[in-house]
């Protein structure tokens, strides 16, 4: 183990070895990482453990300076872990520079069927018995990760002693086809909303698409084709809660005066390819909607297909008539392994995993019904992301859940709302508010 220090706290980095599947603890073995974070003057403290899993799937555990958003608040009382879920981080990498060595498409895809939420509660028992000496330790869930700590309620309840959600309490029997029929209404109010506030941008989104239609699709700096489809991906920045400005700052800087005419700029290009780019998170794209596979159907694309029913979501209609440009939000598309340079490779293995019936069940209402952990979850309303009536329904399925309701943050609550948040969650599971 390497120890080091930022303002306010000692850091130190562990790797632990785990089963590929856990079901076969003698076979392949893969490597995780996690980062301790406690504070300075509690280094040598004898502190009950906190466990962060990040929202995803996809995204190592964030990299805090310091005691940054809601760490510092937590490192008040907390030995913090920040894991990086298997695939991401340090933790095993899978992306398209490691997955071809497990083989073609096929061994691909059977080894991330290794990569969901049941996995990551079975790794993270590992690593508690080695950390806590047994004892059972309090986990903070962020999006995904909330969607991990209800399986681990599900799974393992015995290795909790709390349990915080933020803006990550999923359905408990929702297919994709369910997540995504209720997602689109969602983000077209996000939309909507996004006009509302910056009416510019109806004209502004409508003459980059209009130029990307009939001028043909442009290759962004890092390779990646982009269309009129591609530019209304852009509309996932709008779950977060800044996402509306940023966006808003993003089409303000389109378009440059060049010789042949005005085009599309070197800057506004250069951002949209930071921003569409797959490439330090491909696992989000490739295991996306099996996150919500449960009960032997596939997930089959399931947030294209349900785009269908959403006619305002159609830009070349749009763009015929008078109607705004509608963006998309947290969606992943069959194309999108074409037009990313860091998703093509994975193409036939993301379609073996949309296809793909044999996942298991992820959650245990009969289990959850009788739950004795204490638990709380900010639930964000209307949050573009996480439908607002699958938590609760959710919420009122987990005995003992306390859920908090709230419109004052986006989905990125816990990040934006720093100490408030986790504050808020600690005081409803210990029964102070």
């Amino acid at each position: 183990m390497t120890s080091y220090r930022q303002p306010g706290v000692v850091l130190t980095d562990h790797r632990f070895t785990v089963p590929l599947d856990h079901d076969n603890a003698s076979g392949e073995q893969i490597e995780l990482y996690a980062r301790e974070v406690v504070a300075t003057s509690k280094a040598d403290a004898d502190l009950p453990w906190l466990l962060y899993l990040e929202g995803g799937p996809g995204f190592g555990a964030r990299r805090f300076a310091g005691r940054q958003a809601w760490l510092g608040r937590a490192t008040e009382e907390f030995r913090v872990l920040l894991l990086d879920q298997r695939g991401t981080g340090l933790s095993t990498p899978a992306n398209r520079q490691t997955l071809p060595t497990r083989g073609g498409p096929r061994e691909q895809a059977d080894y991330l069927a290794h990569f969901r939420s049941d996995s990551i509660v079975r790794d993270s028992e590992f690593i508690r018995r080695q950390l806590t000496g047994g004892a059972p330790w309090t986990v903070l869930g962020q999006s995904f990760g909330g969607f991990c700590a209800t399986h681990y309620l599900s799974a393992a309840p015995e290795g909790l002693r709390t349990v915080l959600m933020t803006g990550g309490l999923p359905s408990l029997d929702a297919t994709a086809d369910d997540v995504y029929l209720a997602a689109y209404p969602r983000i077209a109010r996000k939309v909507e909303a996004h006009y509302a506030r910056y009416p510019q941008d109806i004209g502004r989104a409508r003459r980059i698409a209009e130029h990307l239609a009939e001028h043909g699709p442009v290759v962004l700096p890092n390779g990646y084709t982009f269309t009129v489809e591609a530019f209304q991906s852009l509309g996932h920045m709008l779950g977060g809660g800044e996402g509306s400005h940023q966006l808003h700052y993003l089409l303000e800087n389109a378009f440059v005066p060049a010789a042949g005419g005005h085009t599309l700029s070197d800057a506004f290009l250069e951002n949209v390819a930071a921003t569409l780019s797959y490439a330090g998170h491909p696992l989000y794209a490739v295991l996306h909607e099996a996150i919500y596979a449960q009960g032997g159907r596939p997930t089959a694309w399931a947030a294209d297909r349900a785009r269908a029913r959403f006619p305002q979501f159609d830009a070349a209609k749009a763009l015929a008539g008078e109607d705004p440009l509608y963006f998309t939000g947290e969606c992943v598309y069959p194309w999108q392994f074409e037009a990313d340079p860091a998703l093509r490779p994975l193409r036939e293995t993301a379609e073996l995993l949309a296809a793909r019936t044999d996942w298991p069940a992820l959650y245990d209402p009969a289990r959850l019904a009788v739950n004795e952990v204490p638990t709380a979850a900010a639930v964000y309303h209307d949050d573009m992301y996480v439908d607002t009536e699958h938590s609760l329904r959710t919420a009122a399925g987990i005995r003992g859940l306390r859920p908090w309701v709230t419109n004052e943050y986006e989905h990125d609550g816990v990040r934006a709302g720093g100490p408030r948040v986790l504050d808020r969650l600690l005081g409803l599971v210990r029964g102070e508010l």
